[in-house]
């Protein structure tokens, strides 16, 4: 090997650690496509307020997007979390992957990545039947409102044959905004008339589920906005492939 392919090389190898990507790529979704859509989307569940928020969506017609963690506000395996999923898909939502522990993933190993994405995405196809086709980085540690992902996340990603998506706008819930704080971003950006909307919620907010959701379907609709799964904004569709959902056995745990 001469000097100039080493030097080559090792250029190489540093763009591919380099910083997260916090700006699109062509294989994340940042906004929806679909005119005149909203997909309002749920993370860090399932949580105790699941029910309720699918009993609202379901009552006004409305789609939602479910991204589910493995093993964060309880195991995914449990038997009212299966149910909560199961719910969830059985409604017509979309269930999708928030990956398992909620780790902030540019700092995790290759393999510690691929632990994270895959253990959630079996899990969904063991609860489900469905293999997910989205998959949700977390919001950054300083809170900056992206999802913040590298090119192990990526590459991950593309062996599941997961598209990663994140979202153009944020309610502020998970920042801690008051009910009346989140209805006014609402109100200012319904106000602007966006062509379409890929919102930030999360589901273990009591608030958010009580409160601004019903607010929020309430103007979106009233503005003539259609309230539609991630998949559905996009034109995609949200599962790689359905089927049966798999049998409670010794592999349906989060360990010690």
């Amino acid at each position: 090997m001469n000097f100039k392919s080493f030097v080559s090389i090792v250029a190489l190898g540093v763009l591919a650690n380099a910083a997260p990507h916090k700006r699109q790529s062509p294989a994340v979704i940042t906004t929806c496509t679909t005119p005149n859509t909203v997909a309002l989307t749920f993370d860090d569940g399932p949580y105790n307020f699941s029910a309720e928020i699918i009993q609202t969506l379901n009552a006004a017609g409305a789609k939602g997007t479910f991204f589910y963690n493995g093993n964060n506000y309880g195991c995914i395996y449990d038997e009212a979390n299966v149910e909560r999923i199961q719910n969830a898909f059985a409604s017509g939502h979309q269930v999708a992957s928030h990956t398992w522990s909620h780790p902030h993933l540019p700092q995790l190993s290759l393999d510690q990545v691929q632990f994270e994405m895959t253990s959630t995405h079996e899990a969904l196809i063991k609860i489900t039947g469905a293999a997910p086709a989205f998959m949700r980085p977390h919001l950054t540690p300083d809170r900056i409102a992206y999802g913040e992902y590298n090119d192990n996340v990526l590459s991950v990603a593309a062996s599941l044959k997961e598209t990663v998506v994140t979202w153009d706008f944020d309610s502020e819930d998970s920042l801690g905004a008051a009910p009346d704080v989140q209805e006014s971003r609402y109100g200012q950006l319904i106000g602007q008339k966006p062509g379409t909307i890929l919102s930030l919620e999360h589901e273990p907010l009591q608030t958010t589920a009580e409160q601004v959701l019903p607010f929020l379907i309430s103007k979106l609709q009233a503005a003539g906005y259609q309230l539609v799964t991630v998949a559905e904004c996009l034109g995609a569709q949200p599962y790689l492939s359905t089927g049966t959902p798999g049998v409670r056995d010794a592999t349906w745990t989060c360990g010690a």
